[in-house]
């Protein structure tokens, strides 16, 4: 089987999701738990990779599209995730500021003197490299992954 030029285009472009989730998951190997709002950044990359290979084994063009729409989804979650980090704006009050929204709190949860340990802050950058944080260094990468995936999709020979 001879994978054409945008399926090539498409492949690479999932090799670079699946290289962030390895990342990801080696980080938290190493002691860094994600927060919410980095496993949201997970799942657009898990499809992404999907769309891939469904791209290389059946060469649906119109696949090329949906990875771009994947990419460019966990851009901009990663965006939204560095803007909390950075104070630009409020995140979700179950993981940003004091972490203390009671609502999503079972009574055990409220009664367990171990919670505070199981919440991780999505205001607070576990870990950065040249100033940015793993949510920055996401919209970095994605975003070159979602003009990949549009050049895929561009490609006029078929």
């Amino acid at each position: 089987m001879r994978l054409k030029p945008h399926q090539i285009l498409a492949l690479i472009a999932a090799a670079g999701s699946a290289a962030l989730l390895i990342g990801a998951f080696g980080f938290q190997l190493m002691g860094y738990a994600p927060c919410k709002m980095c496993l949201w950044q997970r799942w657009p990359h898990a499809a992404a990779i999907a769309i891939g290979l469904l791209l290389a084994l059946f060469g649906w063009r119109a696949l090329n599209w949906l990875g771009a729409l994947a990419a460019l989804t966990t851009a901009g979650i990663g965006s939204y995730h560095t803007g909390v980090e950075r104070g630009w704006w409020q995140g979700p009050t179950s993981c940003t500021g004091s972490g203390n929204d009671l609502s999503g709190l079972s009574g055990a949860d409220l009664l367990s003197t171990t919670i505070k340990d199981t919440i991780i802050m999505c205001d607070e950058v576990a870990w950065q490299f040249l100033g940015l944080s793993m949510a920055s260094w996401n919209v970095a990468f994605s975003l070159a992954f979602a003009a990949i995936w549009f050049a895929a999709a561009r490609r006029q020979d078929a």
